[in-house]
């Protein structure tokens, strides 16, 4: 397989800032997995694989799966996840710079590295509008908005006609908090991923048609 119709990268941006938008656009172009991480735990702990049961343990507990745990989804997935054998897209990890560390080292290994980090861009205020008017499918993961991507039917999935629901975080108060921990966590990481020369930075406050154009520009893919 070209390298050109493959894709292995990590999306990183601030909650509302579109990569559930985005995300499926780049699934459906390359074809390649999507890794979020609250899904793969999810899968690992129904499938009741090793690191399922071990991370169930820690998470029944309160506790924070460790980063270890995390790649080794990861690496499962890159094994036993045909859709893998396109690419992927990490969504959600690394979400510090230990795990962007870890995750570079298994990748490597695999002779699999990654390709780009691209960020979505957008100030907090106008994420503040855009997440507490969001909307989610939640069997499929679409995403809508009251005011800026409105479902056909008010509150309905357009594929399914299921009902929309608004999940219980996206309200003021909490995104506020969520804002602080990526700005604390996640930035850094740019700042890893711009010194291995793979990050590219996108305006997500443009139209998201515009923001997609700019992803696969940045890519080299357009």
């Amino acid at each position: 397989m070209s390298a050109s119709d493959s894709i292995r990268m990590v999306l990183i941006g601030p909650p509302g800032a579109g990569k559930g938008t985005q995300a499926p656009n780049l699934i459906n172009k390359f074809g390649a997995a999507h890794l979020a991480t609250g899904d793969m735990l999810r899968s690992q702990i129904a499938k009741g694989t090793e690191l399922g049961l071990e991370a169930k343990k820690i998470m029944d507990k309160g506790g924070l799966v460790s980063d270890e745990i995390m790649v080794g989804m990861i690496k499962d997935e890159l094994t036993n996840n045909t859709a893998c054998q396109k690419g992927f897209i990490l969504d959600g990890f690394p979400r510090t710079i230990p795990q962007a560390e870890k995750l570079d080292q298994m990748l490597t290994e695999r002779g699999t590295p990654l390709q780009a980090a691209v960020e979505l861009k957008v100030d907090d205020d106008l994420l503040v509008a855009r997440i507490t008017g969001r909307l989610i499918h939640q069997a499929s993961g679409r995403s809508y908005h009251k005011l800026f991507n409105p479902p056909k039917v008010d509150m309905k999935d357009d594929v399914t006609g299921e009902p929309l629901v608004q999940r219980s975080d996206d309200n003021e108060e909490s995104l506020k908090k969520r804002l602080d921990a990526y700005h604390n966590q996640t930035e850094p990481i740019v700042d890893f991923y711009k010194k291995t020369g793979i990050w590219h930075g996108i305006d997500a406050a443009q139209a998201p048609a515009t923001v997609w154009e700019n992803i696969l520009k940045a890519l080299g893919k357009n």
